[in-house]
């Protein structure tokens, strides 16, 4: 009788511990993180050459290399809807690192690139 009181005590234990595991591995944090998205749908001017949208969009991923608050890009457009051709993601590591990104002399050495060839952009910021 001991033995099985110990043996299911050690289940009990072993389903806990399995429970809180999966729990840990899809909580809160990993589905909505803290980060904030920044999505930035642009449009061009007219006269924008190819090689200035190629520069402007791979002036994301230095602000990457450049700003510590900005943790991944993306840059690629696969599909495009609406008056908007492009879009691009910068995932900040929170909110202050995207208030502190403003006015920064990462994204004014970028828009020396980027605002010359920019038609118009929308741009929605996201976070849990």
């Amino acid at each position: 009788m001991k033995k099985s009181v110990l043996s299911l005590i050690g289940a009990l234990f072993l389903i806990v511990g399995v429970s809180t595991a999966f729990g840990a591995h899809h909580g809160d944090s990993k589905i909505a993180p803290k980060s904030v998205i920044h999505v930035v749908t642009v449009s061009w001017k007219d006269d924008a050459s190819e090689d200035q949208i190629k520069k402007a969009l791979d002036g994301v991923k230095t602000i990457a290399k450049k700003y510590d608050g900005v943790t991944r890009v993306w840059i690629r457009s696969i599909k495009a809807q609406g008056n908007r051709s492009h879009a691009f993601v910068m995932e900040f590591k929170d909110e202050q690192a995207l208030k502190d990104y403003a006015g920064s002399a990462a994204q004014k050495e970028w828009y020396e690139v980027y605002l010359p060839v920019r038609e118009a952009s929308t741009t929605f910021d996201i976070t849990n």
